[in-house]
């Protein structure tokens, strides 16, 4: 048994390191010189450490301009996809309605068509309406990218929590809103805050169609400003690797707000018997 646990965790510690080596070595190359970048070999861990590169990042054009679009559009979209999205998981999982089933089949048939497929059809009409280069459409377009996730991961949330605990409430008084917001909400959090954590990643990481949609340099967002980094005369990996480095960290501001929640989530929902 105890062999069997070993290796288990040897195991998981070899799959995380896996995972986190790319994470480390965007890190590492960001905080070495210039001159160490274009080497034959990588050394692990580097010598020389320098912050010319996260200077030369947060003070490129365009980069405070792009951070700001970015959480504008990102924000908008996954707060719009999770109250559109509880609302349609709450009616899918506690009402029966004729055509529910189909509805459900429709949503997951969305969620599952491949995005980049729709690229040119959305393009061609915010052209004739005259749409393009405006942060709301992009909002828009994230919205619905989203939206068929959080809806069906939140219906699977909202079918694992008893019925009874509402009717429960309403028998002590609450009616259909009052036993929602004060039971059922509450008992929602893990669900919510691992619906917003990948809505959140799946927005902010986005960039064909915020190519596509938005010319102006003056409205594009982060992941449109790292390609800048590229230019006919080269690539300045260390100002690229240090912007990415830059980029993930609303990511991880974002997780770690959201995630203390999940244990008052578990809890804060729960009635006295």
């Amino acid at each position: 048994m105890m062999a069997k646990k070993v290796a288990a965790n040897a195991v998981a510690l070899v799959v995380a390191l896996f995972f986190a080596f790319p994470t480390y070595w965007m890190v590492t190359s960001a905080l070495k010189p210039r001159v160490d970048m274009l080497t034959s070999g990588y050394d692990l861990v580097p010598f020389s450490v320098t912050g010319a590169n996260f200077a030369t990042a947060w003070n490129k054009a365009g980069f405070l301009d792009s951070l700001a679009n970015s959480l504008l559009v990102t924000l908008s979209a996954v707060l719009a996809a999770l109250v559109v999205g509880l609302l349609a998981a709450v009616a899918l999982s506690r009402m029966r309605f004729r055509g529910r089933k189909g509805f459900v089949m429709v949503m997951l048939v969305a969620q599952m068509a491949p995005f980049e497929a729709l690229l040119i059809p959305i393009f061609l009409m915010m052209r004739d309406l005259d749409l393009l280069d405006r942060l709301p459409v992009l909002t828009l377009v994230y919205f619905a990218v989203t939206l068929p996730f959080c809806a069906w991961t939140l219906r699977g949330f909202v079918n694992g929590i008893p019925l009874e605990l509402e009717e429960a409430a309403m028998v002590d008084g609450c009616g259909r809103w009052g036993a929602f917001r004060r039971v059922t909400l509450p008992l929602l959090g893990p669900g919510l805050v691992a619906t917003s954590v990948f809505a959140f990643v799946t927005a902010w990481n986005e960039f064909l169609y915020a190519l596509s949609l938005v010319n102006d340099q003056a409205k594009q967002t982060l992941p449109v400003w790292l390609s800048s980094f590229q230019s006919q005369f080269g690539t300045d990996w260390g100002g690229a690797m240090a912007a990415s480095a830059l980029f993930t960290l609303p990511v991880l501001v974002f997780f770690l707000i959201v995630q203390r929640k999940m244990v008052t989530g578990v809890t804060a929902g729960a009635v006295k018997g």
